[in-house]
């Protein structure tokens, strides 16, 4: 193939999860750009493997720099793979500048797929998973964190963010003062490491729990705010808009009470008495 970029997800624990076209491309790249190339050496140590290729250090402090000299040695033909310390490229990690770059340049990106802490702790979170937003790490600062937070508080969908261990108790704190000490989440550590744990419960337990101190690398999942319950006025009017509209009384409030689980007939009785009272 010609030369291309290729974001190379890394395991986030066990190399056992390093995939086969990990190792190929790790083989077989002109350059590799990693995070951490201590950790990448080491990486390549655990899977056996040699690294042949120039290995340039990419980080956040100097990935805007390096981006345009990847995309030209790439254009010109390079194997340039990039990796992480863990994870998924660009996912709260260095990837996305050269990215950016390549596809204004017309260059060619290639993801090998693999190992996501985000996906691996919202599986693990028995929260509802069909519809998240990853929110990456809040402010250090407690002003900064709370607004956040905050803007948050009616978010629907279920949020992934990563913490570190130190500020765990802290942010489980903020968040129940902000979400609700009873609204349901998840701490997971060490994922697929040897310690691995996850803890489901409240903001408040959870917030109880970490502040003994908890060690290694933390994803905390919450749920989103749950949906509130349509009041008996507010069906009647809705029932009524669509009997307006055409739809058989009974239709109507037949889907509407199974759907905001409510009893039919309470709710046919109070459709008939809004229509003749004439409300």
């Amino acid at each position: 193939m010609t030369g291309r970029v290729v974001l190379a997800a890394t395991p986030i624990g066990n190399a056992a999860d390093a995939s086969a076209r990990l190792r190929a491309a790790l083989t077989e790249a002109d350059v590799i750009a990693a995070e951490d190339t201590r950790r990448l050496r080491d990486l390549a140590r655990r899977l056996d493997i040699e690294v042949t290729a120039e290995v340039l250090a990419v980080h956040d402090h100097n990935e805007r720099d390096r981006a345009a000299n990847l995309i030209e040695r790439a254009a010109a033909g390079a194997l340039v793979v990039l990796v992480s310390d863990a994870g998924m490229p660009t996912v709260s990690d260095p990837g996305f500048r050269v990215v950016e770059a390549a596809a204004a340049a017309g260059v060619a990106v290639e993801v090998l797929p693999g190992p996501s802490a985000v996906l691996t702790a919202l599986a693990l979170s028995g929260l509802p998973t069909d519809r998240f937003c990853f929110e990456g790490f809040l402010p250090r600062k407690d002003g900064e964190r709370s607004r956040a937070l905050t803007d948050l508080a009616t978010e629907a969908r279920t949020m992934v963010f990563f913490e570190a261990p130190h500020r765990l108790d802290a942010t489980l704190a903020a968040m129940a003062l902000a979400f609700g000490d009873e609204r349901p989440a998840a701490v997971s550590r060490e994922l697929t490491k040897t310690h691995e744990e996850t803890r489901r419960g409240t903001l408040a337990e959870l917030a109880a729990w970490a502040a003994d101190g908890v060690r290694g690398e933390i994803v905390v999942t919450v749920a989103g705010r749950p949906a509130e319950a349509p009041t008996m006025e507010a069906l009647v009017q809705e029932a009524l808009a669509r009997v307006a509209a055409g739809e058989r009384a009974k239709d109507a409030v037949a889907d509407l009470a199974v759907t905001a689980g409510v009893p039919r007939r309470e709710l046919y009785g109070a459709v008939l008495a809004a229509r003749q009272s004439g409300a």
